[in-house]
C-alpha cells in the first residue's frame, strides 16, 4: 500500500513567479512617443532654417562683390575725372597767368605810377581762406602773403553764429614769441611772385573759414551795388566844422531817400581809382618778411609802420586790447585769456577759463582793461562775464545774466560801469560798486524772424550814453540814467559789426559786413546822461530798452543823427573800428585781411597794412605810444608800430 502511495500523488503546479516572468510586458506609455516626435520636428525646423540662412548669406555675399565692383569702377572714374580736372585747371590757371602778365605789362606802359583809390588797395582774402599756422611762416618770406581777390558772391541765405573751425587753428600746442621790429626786408631775399601767392591763396578761400567772432548774415539784396558818401564837412574838421558866415553853423549833410549817405564823393576822396601793390612807387611801400604796407602816393606821407611783436596762439584770436597806458596787451582766444609785455613781448600771464555749464570750446569773444590796469573783464561763450585781478591771477567777480553768448565789452572812463552785448538782443550795464544792472532790450523790431543780436557796443567818455550796433543794421543808442532809447542809426545795407565813440563823445565810428565804415554826428545827445561817478538810477527793475524818451527835444526825432562821413575801400566785411586818441586817424580791420587807416577829416585812405594770413578779426590803437594791435584767424596777434613821418 505504501509502494502504492508513491504514484497516487498530484502533479505539480506552476508557481506564481514563473507565472509572472511567463506574462506579456506592457505597451510604452504614449508621452514618450510625442516627445519623440517633437524633437524630431524641431530638427527638422532648425536644420532649414540653417538652410534658408545659408541661402540668404550666399546672396549676400554676390551682392557685396558687385557692389564693391561697382563702388572700384566709381573710384577708378573719379580719379580719372580729377585728373582731367587738374589738368584742365592746371591750363586754365597757365592761361590766367598768361593774361595777367600781359594786362599787368599794357597797365604799366600806360599807367607807369598808376592813379591812385581806394577800392584798388590790395588786400588779402578772408573769405573762407584757411588759417596758415605754420610758426615758420613768420620768418619765411616764401610764405608771403598774396594781395586780395574780390571774392565770388556768398551764396549763404543765413547767418550762422559761428563759421566751424577746421581744426587747424588748434595745430600750435605750445604759442611762442616772436619779438624784435622784424619789417626791413632783406636785400637778399628773393622778389615776390604775387600772382602766383594770388593763385595759392585762392585755393585757400575754397577751405572753411576759422571761427568768425560773431554770427554771419547773409547779404544785402542790393549788397552789390556801390555805396555812395554824404558830402564832406569843411576840411578845419569833418565832424563838427566851424560856424559859416554870421555865426550859422553849416547845414548838415544831405541824405538820399534811402538813407545811405548823399551824393557820391569827389574825385579828390580818391575812391573811383585803381591802383595795386604793383604799380605803387618803391617809396610808398614798407615790406616784411610776411607782411606789407602800401601808402596813398596821392597825398603826403604821413605815417609809418612797422611790425613789433607776434604772438602766436593755439585758436583764432577773436579780441584784443590794450591798457590804457600802452604797457600791456590783452588777447582773447580759445578758453584762454592772455597778456603780454608790449615792451619785451614776453607773456605776462595766461587766465584759463572754466565752465562746468559749457562743454566743447570756449571762446573768449571781447577783453577789456579797466581804466587803472589792475582788471581784466573777458565776456565768453558761456554768457558769463568774467572780472579778474591781474595780480592774483582770480577772478573777483563773475556778473550772469545774459541768455546767450557774449560778443562785446566796454569800460566806463571812470572804471565803474562796464557794459555788455550779447546776442540775446539786450546790452547790460553792470555797476562795479553796487553790483546792479540795467537791462536794454531791443524790442522795436517788425519782423520777429529778424535777428537783432548785439554784436558790439561802447560807452561814451562821459558814460552818458550807450551805443550798440546790431545784427538787424541798425545802431541804437541809449541814455545811461533814464535808460531811454534817444537814437537809432540806420544806413548801413547789412550787420553792424563793430561801434566806437570818438575820445570826445561827440561821433561815432560804425563798421559793418556792408564793408563800409560811417561816422555819426552825435553831438546833440550828449549832457544828458549826467558824468561819470555822477548820479545815476540804482536798483529797481531792469529798463526796457525799447522805450523812446519822450522829453527829447534836442537832435529832433529818432534817426535825426546824420552820417557825415564814409569810408569806402575795404573788399569783404569790416570786423573792427578804432579811432586815434586826437580823432585824426580812423582804423579799420576787415574780413579782407587788410587793415585801413584813413584820414577822419577827409576818408581818404592814408595807408593799408595786409599783415595776416585770415580775417582781421579785432585791433585796438594805442595813441599814447603809437601802438596798433590785431587778432587774426590765422591765429596771431600782432603789434604794430604806427609813428608820424617827420
Amino acid at each position: 500500500m505504501s509502494g502504492s502511495s508513491i504514484y497516487n500523488h498530484r502533479s505539480l503546479q506552476p508557481t506564481a513567479r514563473a507565472a509572472t516572468a511567463q506574462a506579456p510586458a506592457p505597451p510604452c506609455p504614449p508621452r514618450l512617443n510625442e516627445a519623440f516626435d517633437a524633437i524630431k520636428l524641431e530638427f527638422d525646423n532648425v536644420a532649414a532654417e540653417v538652410e534658408h540662412v545659408k541661402s540668404q548669406k550666399d546672396d549676400i555675399e554676390v551682392k557685396l562683390n558687385a557692389q564693391i565692383a561697382e563702388l572700384n569702377s566709381i573710384r577708378r572714374t573719379v580719379y580719372e575725372l580729377e585728373s582731367q580736372q587738374t589738368k584742365i585747371r592746371r591750363d586754365y590757371e597757365d592761361e590766367i597767368q598768361r593774361l595777367r602778365s600781359e594786362l599787368a605789362a599794357i597797365r604799366h606802359q600806360t599807367h607807369p605810377t598808376g592813379p591812385l583809390g581806394i577800392h584798388s588797395l590790395p588786400s588779402n582774402s578772408g573769405a573762407g581762406g584757411g588759417a596758415s599756422t605754420n610758426p615758420d611762416s613768420i620768418n619765411n618770406p616764401s610764405s608771403s602773403i598774396a594781395p586780395y581777390s574780390e571774392p565770388p558772391p556768398h551764396s549763404s541765405n543765413g547767418r550762422s553764429r559761428d563759421l566751424p573751425l577746421d581744426g587747424r587753428g588748434k595745430e600750435l600746442q605750445d604759442p611762442r614769441v616772436v619779438g624784435g621790429r622784424g619789417g626791413e626786408p632783406s636785400s637778399r631775399a628773393p622778389p615776390r611772385d604775387y600772382d602766383m601767392d594770388q593763385q595759392r591763396e585762392r585755393e585757400l578761400d575754397r577751405l572753411t573759414d576759422q571761427r568768425d567772432p560773431k554770427r554771419m548774415k547773409k547779404r544785402d539784396p542790393s549788397g552789390d551795388q556801390p555805396f555812395v558818401s554824404t558830402p564832406r564837412l569843411p576840411s578845419s574838421h569833418a565832424l563838427y566844422p566851424p560856424s559859416g558866415p554870421g555865426g550859422q553853423p553849416y547845414p548838415p549833410p544831405q541824405s538820399d531817400p534811402a538813407g545811405r549817405g548823399g551824393g557820391v564823393p569827389p574825385q579828390s576822396a580818391g575812391i573811383a581809382d585803381e591802383f595795386s601793390f604793383h604799380n605803387v612807387p618803391p617809396e610808398f611801400k614798407r615790406e616784411g618778411s610776411d607782411w606789407f604796407a602800401a601808402f596813398n602816393p596821392k597825398i603826403k606821407r604821413q605815417l609809418d609802420i612797422n611790425l613789433v611783436h607776434s604772438f602766436a596762439h593755439t585758436s583764432v584770436v577773436c579780441c584784443v586790447q590794450f591798457s590804457q597806458d600802452g604797457r600791456y596787451l590783452a588777447t582773447g582766444c580759445n578758453q584762454t585769456a592772455q597778456i603780454f609785455d608790449t615792451v619785451t613781448g614776453q607773456k605776462v600771464c595766461e587766465l584759463v577759463h572754466d565752465s562746468d555749464a559749457h562743454t566743447g570750446d570756449l571762446y573768449i569773444r571781447s577783453v577789456r582793461f579797466s581804466p587803472d590796469g589792475k582788471l581784466l573783464a573777458t565776456g565768453a561763450e558761456d554768457r558769463k562775464i568774467r572780472i579778474w585781478d591781474i595780480a592774483n591771477r582770480g577772478i573777483r567777480n563773475t556778473y550772469d545774466g545774459h541768455q546767450q553768448e557774449i560778443y562785446s565789452l566796454d569800460f566806463s572812463l571812470d572804471g565803474r560801469l562796464i557794459v555788455s552785448g550779447s546776442g540775446d538782443r539786450t546790452t547790460r550795464i553792470w555797476d562795479m560798486q553796487d553790483n546792479t544792472c540795467k537791462v536794454f532790450t531791443i524790442v522795436d523790431v517788425v519782423d520777429p524772424s529778424t535777428d537783432a543780436g548785439v554784436t558790439s557796443v561802447a560807452i561814451s567818455p562821459r558814460a552818458d550814453l550807450v551805443a550798440a550796433g546790431s545784427l538787424d543794421n541798425v545802431i541804437r543808442i541809449w541814455d545811461v540814467a533814464s535808460g531811454h532809447l534817444v537814437e537809432m542809426l540806420r544806413g548801413h545795407g547789412n550787420s553792424v559789426y563793430s561801434v566806437a565813440f570818438t575820445p570826445d563823445g561827440k561821433g561815432l565810428v560804425t563798421g559793418s559786413l556792408d564793408k563800409t565804415l560811417k561816422l555819426w554826428d552825435v553831438s546833440h545827445l550828449g549832457g544828458r546822461g549826467g558824468r561819470p561817478g555822477g548820479d545815476r538810477d540804482r536798483g529797481g527793475p531792469p529798463s526796457r530798452g525799447g522805450k523812446v524818451d519822450p522829453d527829447r527835444k534836442v537832435g529832433g526825432t529818432i534817426g535825426g543823427s546824420p552820417c557825415v562821413m564814409d569810408f569806402i575801400g575795404h573788399k569783404d566785411y569790416v570786423l573792427s573800428v578804432s579811432m586815434s586818441s586826437d580823432s585824426r586817424w580812423v582804423v579799420s580791420g576787415s574780413k579782407d585781411r587788410c587793415v585801413h587807416v584813413w584820414d577822419s577829416n577827409t576818408a581818404v585812405l592814408q595807408l593799408m597794412l595786409q599783415g595776416h594770413k585770415n580775417s582781421v578779426i579785432s585791433l585796438d590803437l594805442n595813441s599814447a605810444n603809437d601802438l596798433l594791435a590785431t587778432g587774426s584767424g590765422d591765429s596771431y596777434a600782432r603789434i604794430w608800430s604806427l609813428t608820424k613821418v617827420a
